[in-house]
């Protein structure tokens, strides 16, 4: 007997994943930008790169997106600002990230990894599994 589920449901299941991957970029840039400018008070082209580990053209193209869905706002050669429908992303990313990452914590998962962990489920927990981590560091608190 197999243990495969019904071709539908698991095409769902991929889907949604797939899903998730399209917009991981987007969260990833949207929230490093909140935090630079938190921190900073600019995020600049090259901080990105840097901490996203990628090249220069590979950020500016992805700023370039960014810009046309309406996320960020930049002149050439000056620093990147979040739209308020990049605000919006920005804040919904670091909620999801910071619960996941004290969830991991909670459970017994070193520091380390968690960071590490965190920056992909962040992506793909469903709001229902979001909450129940949520309700979960409550208690343990």
């Amino acid at each position: 007997m197999s243990d495969l589920v019904d071709p539908k449901i698991q095409a769902r299941w991929f889907t949604k994943v797939r899903q998730a991957h399209k917009t991981e970029t987007t969260e990833d840039y949207v929230e490093l930008i909140a935090d630079l400018i938190e921190a900073q008070g600019e995020a600049r082209l090259v901080d990105l790169s840097e901490r996203l580990g990628v090249s220069h053209a590979t950020a500016s193209k992805v700023l370039s997106r960014l810009r046309k869905e309406g996320f960020i706002k930049s002149e050439r050669y000056r620093s990147i600002f979040l739209t308020s429908k990049g605000t919006i992303l920005a804040k919904k990313c670091k909620t999801r990230h910071k619960i996941t990452l004290d969830f991991l914590k909670k459970i017994g998962v070193s520091q380390a990894t968690a960071e590490i962990d965190a920056e992909g489920i962040e992506h793909h927990v469903s709001d229902e599994t979001l909450k129940l981590f949520e309700k979960f560091i409550h208690v343990i608190n």
